[in-house]
């Protein structure tokens, strides 16, 4: 019986890609977490392909792939690389492929994709949470600045001497006494 390899979360966020706006996997790297040849796992997903709508899996384009192919130090086909482009599986699709694989080491994979892939959801949920904090935060601040800046503006005020009018000396007609 094989004894199934512990594997850590990171291990596995660190394969789960975002790719057309969503969180995925790709076959090779499912493929390798399962402990089994990425050709015997896409055979598994043909095998029962109505298990695998579109929101669950889709096959990558090739400028997709090119993209990706120097990220993983992958060769070239026709030089012994891969003759069809990967698929890639969203949450969904990867905890289907562990049902559809007969591997012991399947289900305990599968629980640990789906750690990874919460993790990764409640951190993106605390980035977005943190951000409208520093927005609310920078905000505040704005608000505060242009107090604080109208305050000192009134002390200043305060503290500048009173303007200093120099009187004339001598009668002006203004400042006769009307009184009869």
């Amino acid at each position: 019986m094989n004894k199934v390899q512990v594997i850590p979360v990171e291990v596995v966020e660190n394969k789960i890609l975002m790719i057309r706006s969503q969180k995925v996997i790709l076959d090779f790297h499912l493929a390798k977490l399962y402990n089994v040849e990425t050709k015997i796992l896409n055979k598994a997903v043909a095998r029962n392909i109505d298990r695998f709508p579109v929101d669950f899996m889709f096959r990558l384009t090739q400028k997709e792939w090119n993209s990706l192919r120097f990220h993983f130090g992958t060769s070239n086909s026709g030089r012994g690389g891969r003759r069809y482009l990967p698929f890639a599986f969203t949450e969904h699709g990867a905890l289907m492929v562990a049902s559809v694989l007969s591997s012991p080491a399947a289900v305990k994979i599968s629980i640990l994709v789906v750690r990874a892939f919460v993790r990764l959801r409640e951190i993106l949920a605390a980035n977005k949470e943190l951000a409208q904090k520093l927005k609310e935060l920078e905000l505040k601040t704005e608000s505060h600045d242009k107090q604080i800046t109208a305050i000192f503006d009134a002390i200043n005020q305060l503290l500048a001497p009173p303007p200093v009018t120099k009187k004339k000396m001598g009668f002006s007609p203004e400042e006769t006494d009307t009184r009869s």
